[in-house]
């Protein structure tokens, strides 16, 4: 969506760090892409200070991992968006003096974060075992592909092959289509988000006992964790695979009405709901057979929701919100970008926000999800150059 189409919003004031839970902490973050850049984005939101650990010549590779064609600054959007706020220390790991500047940089953090390929960490020396013996309290997350044993350790840890792996495809789309990927690198974000749970954790511990540790995920793992209600259901279900619905499929274990229907103006989501009752709001005698017969929602869903569709295809949804609503139907309008940011309950939420740096680069971007005290955290600052505080730092930590 071009820019020009987004709502006007106002920046709120910057958040007084000092006020936020993880004030006080410093985090090196060694990763790149977008899972550890995830997760320390997250802990920054929350009060963290983050150093990001960047290449000289070019840089976290996410600065070239293009959406669109758009970039700002050189970088792109989504390099952008993950590494606002966050400061950048250039380090040559194949130079010795770099490499000891950053060892002795990690003697103050309090959190490491690194999601190197199964064996670099180690051959760079800088591993959890020989971070934790210059300093014991380090909370030290390794983010990976698949784990660190097994015969896919030395695959790429890469989002979509992460997908592809896990079974989550065949959850997506209707029964004839084939697997479906996620339209979002959810692979990545969810092992940021796990990671920053076992970090949060650890440093809860570490307050109790001083002793660090450290905290491990994978991609594959969030991503086995995301379905663990429908793999529960598998696993006691004589293991029989999930058969997603052949037309208008939302969900392959629950029973029709469940989906997406397009209305005369627009598509209309219905979520569970028992069908005597829909039937009778939507006044469709072609339901009759099914009433009495709660297995057959599911079993019949293809033929039910072809029913369904039909009717819901000849009123515009506004009509049918006003018939459906009030009866308490739990049902909503399919909106896209547009029409979520010009909703009043999105912006309500106040979740934009606009940050900028001294080079003149100025980028729209999100909010942390997270209210603290019923504050949302706010930080104007946008990514960083390469090695932009580098100077700064060095000159801080006596590098």
């Amino acid at each position: 969506m071009p820019l020009s189409d987004i709502p006007a919003f106002t920046t709120p004031a910057a958040t007084d760090e000092a006020e936020l839970p993880l004030s006080g902490l410093l985090v090196v973050d060694m990763s790149q892409f977008l899972s550890g850049p995830y997760c320390s984005l997250r802990l920054m939101d929350l009060g963290a200070r983050v150093i990001k650990i960047e290449r000289p010549d070019g840089g976290d590779l996410s600065r070239r991992l293009y959406l669109s064609d758009t970039e700002i600054g050189g970088d792109s959007t989504i390099f952008h968006a993950i590494n606002r706020a966050k400061e950048s220390l250039a380090i040559d790991l194949k130079n010795a003096d770099d490499l000891a500047a950053l060892r002795k940089l990690l003697q103050s953090a309090d959190v490491v974060i690194q999601n190197f390929r199964p064996g670099v960490i180690e051959r760079l020396g800088l591993d959890y075992a020989k971070v934790k013996a210059i300093n014991p309290r380090i909370v030290f997350c390794s983010i990976s592909g698949y784990g660190n044993e097994g015969p896919w350790v030395s695959r790429p840890g890469q989002d979509l092959l992460a997908q592809s792996r896990s079974g989550v495809m065949w959850l997506n789309g209707d029964e004839g289509q084939g697997p479906v990927p996620f339209g979002l690198a959810i692979g990545d974000m969810l092992a940021g988000a796990a990671a920053a749970q076992g970090i949060l954790a650890a440093l809860v511990r570490r307050g109790v006992t001083s002793k660090g540790s450290h905290v491990e995920t994978s991609l594959l793992e969030a991503l086995v964790d995301l379905q663990f209600e429908v793999l529960t259901t598998h696993l006691n279900d004589g293991r029989r695979l999930p058969k997603r619905s052949d037309f208008r499929s939302a969900h392959a274990y629950l029973s029709a009405p469940y989906g997406v229907y397009p209305a005369a103006d627009g598509y209309l989501a219905i979520a569970m709901t028992p069908i005597p009752k829909l039937a009778d709001l939507l006044e469709m005698d072609e339901l009759a057979m099914f009433r009495d017969d709660p297995s057959s929602w599911f079993t019949a869903r293809d033929a039910i929701k072809a029913l369904i569709a039909k009717r819901i295809s000849e009123k515009t949804i506004e009509e049918w919100l006003a018939i459906l609503e009030p009866a308490d139907i739990w049902c909503a309008k399919v909106m896209d970008w547009k029409e979520l940011m010009e909703s009043d309950g999105f912006q309500h939420l106040d979740m934009l926000q606009t940050v900028s740096r001294d080079d003149g680069v100025s980028i729209h971007t999100t909010r942390s999800p997270l209210r603290i005290d019923g504050v949302r955290p706010t930080f104007d600052r946008a990514a960083p150059r390469i090695g932009e505080q580098s100077a700064a730092i060095r000159e801080e930590f006596g590098l």
